[in-house]
């Protein structure tokens, strides 16, 4: 009877010596949440979707812009990481994501104070606080990232700083919250699966009112404006298109099989989403274009994203489909309609995209996979409960961002002067040059 009661007596201590080890007690190791494999995967998913800014996003961008301009644009996207991070850790996940406020959250967690190596956020309970932090941080870096795209060429980098902080703050803090941190959009029933409101839509909108208030390029329709080296985009599309697997797979929040259904039905709308987009050119202009190929692609990802935790593998190859021909339309014939220089077609492709999977994301969920059934299982409702989400996601960055650009007007002019412009923004706003 003694030698059993000794192993007991050496196995619990051990167990309390190890939990010591790992900063933990005994206690909080018993009722710990955190899943190792969760945890893995999670670390995986941050690390793409920091990917799809720098260097994806960056080199997507600079391809696309003219030579005199490639490090400015790289720097715009470079800067957001470094701003955001810090105030994603100031403020920003706090208010978005601790407290369930119908508006805003609370700043329980500003500067990251109270968080432990335990703690979990409601929202994720298997993986750490502090990697759920970081993981929704990459989703709000891309996204003001985005918004740069729609006023290249031609937008001061000291106005674009100031913009950048105004907008996360007063936008994509606020949205974040009431999509996924338990605001009135997500009680509302509102569907999101990965930012199809809240990083899409939000930063085509965004993108569409900046470049309508700062004005179009010099030569605008009359010069060739065309990319400096599209190699440097296909690259960039392809960082993106692989770090999209973190960005909808790692929004499942832990390594499952809604996860690997969302990067199935991701992948396949990429396909579909290119492919489209260069059947439709080559049937008008007799040939399909890099830069169109490209542009499916992103298209189809950005659509699928708010749908792809919802929605069965084929619904995936539907919406890229849709998202190919309506993101082309947006980007030509709407395009030169209303004369915007949306310069990179940030609202062409992420804000019509952004809306058209949002919508869509109505018609074709299925209650086995994420919970909710859309119309084509019978629940109608849930088309109108989508518009209700792309009405207030429009009306609010729209006007926000209108307000927020007219206050930066007043303490830095918002772009170069034309003879700036002329030489180029890597000369007149970094004093460097591609040789």
């Amino acid at each position: 009877m003694g030698a059993p009661s000794y192993r007991a007596a050496g196995n619990a201590a051990f167990m309390t010596l190890a939990a010591s080890f790992a900063l933990i007690t005994p206690a909080q190791a018993e009722t710990s949440t955190i899943n190792a494999a969760d945890t893995a995967w999670m670390i995986v998913a941050t690390a793409l979707v920091l990917m799809m800014t720098i260097p994806g996003l960056a080199l997507f961008y600079s391809g696309m812009v003219r030579k005199k301009n490639v490090l400015a644009t790289m720097a715009q996207s470079l800067a957001a990481v470094a701003i955001i991070s810090l105030l994603w850790v100031a403020f920003g996940y706090s208010l978005a994501f601790v407290g369930d406020g119908a508006l805003i959250g609370t700043l329980d967690r500003w500067f990251l104070i109270g968080m432990t190596m335990e703690s979990v956020n409601p929202a994720a309970k298997t993986i750490p606080e502090a990697l759920f932090m970081l993981y929704q941080m990459t989703f709000a870096i891309i996204t003001v990232a985005l918004v740069a795209g729609a006023v290249a060429d031609r937008m001061r980098f000291s106005a674009y700083l100031l913009f950048s902080v105004g907008w996360f703050m007063f936008v994509y803090v606020p949205l974040a919250h009431w999509v996924w941190g338990g605001g009135f959009l997500a009680t509302s029933g509102v569907l999101d699966f990965a930012g199809g409101l809240v990083v899409h839509l939000s930063a085509g909108v965004g993108g569409l009112v900046a470049a309508m208030v700062v004005g179009r390029r010099h030569g605008y329709g009359s010069e060739n404006l065309a990319p400096f080296d599209l190699s440097l985009a296909v690259i960039g599309t392809g960082l993106l298109w692989v770090g999209w697997f973190g960005f909808n797979g790692g929004s499942a929040l832990a390594a499952n099989s809604r996860a690997i259904m969302a990067i199935t039905a991701t992948h396949l709308a990429a396909c579909a989403g290119a492919l489209t987009w260069a059947a439709i050119e080559w049937a008008t202009r007799r040939k399909p274009s890099v830069l169109g190929m490209i542009s499916g692609a992103i298209a189809g990802l950005g659509t699928i994203t708010p749908a792809s935790g919802f929605v069965a593998p084929w619904h995936g190859v539907v919406i890229g489909i849709v998202a190919g021909t309506l993101c082309f339309w947006a980007c030509t014939w709407l395009k030169q309609r209303f004369k915007y220089d949306d310069s990179l077609d940030v609202f062409g492709v992420h804000g019509i995209g952004g809306l058209t999977g949002t919508l869509l994301a109505g018609v074709f969920a299925v209650n086995a996979i994420g919970g909710t059934s859309g119309l084509i299982e019978g629940n109608a409702q849930q088309v109108l409960t989508q518009l209700y989400g792309v009405a207030v996601t429009f009306a609010w960055c729209g006007g926000v961002t209108f307000v927020l650009l007219k206050l930066v007007g007043v303490f830095a002019p918002l772009r170069v002067s034309l003879q700036q412009e002329l030489e180029g923004l890597d000369i007149s706003q970094h004093g460097e040059a591609l040789q």
